[in-house]
């Protein structure tokens, strides 16, 4: 058995959630009594860092956001011929980049929610309200983030004037997102389907329905405890929970993705709408995928043991 090498860190504005992870899959190497080492990694020095280790590691990718992500740390791995856990430099990519995977999953039968990419110098007071004219209610959100980052939503015209009154401070929040999406809002349930591979097979374990103290499932209520309710199973009618879970399923495979993945809906009385995958999900003790295999008898360390053996 290869010796584990832990990614964390990042720097980027999910650097907190992977460490959370990190420490989590560190204590699960402990206990399936797997020799590991940890790496804190920081773009700055990544490239040279990871020359000290050899063909003999394995490394466990316990990074969220920018960097670690989005395919970049997957291409250097693969460039130094080392073994990672998670999706591929090419999956990643494409899962990170929120209009590069609606444009993979076009010909399917999944359905998405109408958007438009602009770029932040684009973002003009005008442009919002013809928008909104357009489509009443729409969210904003980079193009390539996880978490929740960034996403605002617009119900009014006063949302649309307030975010401009305070202009500098909104804008800032995209400082490192040159490209952003405007996308249709619709009032929904929301919803989240877990994918993992196991023994290579893969699998969607279940379809959880999140309901949040807040406005919606932003950051904050992801990753602070009593923020979010978890409502699982869903409580949907039988065959709309079927397609929930043939959807997560459609997307992975479609994209080629490894290990684990997390596909987020949104659901109305009549369609389930496609949002977002997230192929680096987190495995914090609040998060979504160990609870959704909790619920199939499947523990943590299997789930560690069972994303290791994926990657070998």
């Amino acid at each position: 058995m290869k010796k584990v090498l832990v990614l964390e860190g990042g720097f980027n504005e999910e650097h907190e959630v992977s460490l959370r992870t990190s420490k989590e899959v560190q204590k699960s190497l402990r206990r399936l009594k797997l020799e590991f080492e940890v790496l804190k990694v920081n773009p700055k020095n990544f490239s040279e860092k990871i020359k000290l280790y050899d063909k003999d590691f394995l490394c466990f990718n316990a990074l969220h956001g920018t960097y670690g992500e989005d395919g970049t740390i997957q291409k250097i791995l693969e460039k130094n011929k080392l073994s990672y856990t998670h999706s591929d430099s090419k999956a990643s990519k494409i899962g990170f980049d929120k209009n590069l995977t609606k444009l993979k999953i076009i010909n399917s039968e999944i359905v998405t929610l109408e958007s438009i990419i602009l770029e932040r110098n684009q973002i003009k007071i005008n442009l919002f309200y013809e928008i909104y004219n357009k489509l009443n209610s729409f969210v904003l959100k980079p193009v390539s983030s996880g978490s929740s980052f960034g996403v605002k939503i617009f119900n009014s015209k006063s949302d649309i004037s307030n975010f401009f009154l305070n202009y500098d401070n909104e804008i800032n929040r995209y400082k490192n997102h040159n490209k952003l999406m405007i996308e249709k809002y619709i009032r929904g349930r929301e919803l989240t389907v877990s994918v993992y591979e196991n023994e290579k097979t893969t699998q969607a374990v279940e379809v959880t329905e999140i309901f949040s103290a807040r406005s919606f499932f932003d950051y904050k209520a992801k990753y602070t405890k009593g923020l979010s309710k978890h409502i699982l199973p869903a409580k949907l009618p039988k065959k709309m929970y079927k397609q929930c879970l043939s959807f997560a399923m459609i997307v992975h495979n479609e994209l080629g993705c490894k290990g684990i993945s997390r596909s987020d809906f949104l659901c109305d009385e009549k369609k389930i709408y496609f949002l977002e995958i997230n192929t680096q999900p987190g495995l914090t003790p609040i998060s979504l995928v160990p609870e959704q295999l909790s619920h199939k008898n499947i523990d943590f360390d299997t789930l560690i043991k069972k994303i290791i053996e994926s990657s070998l």
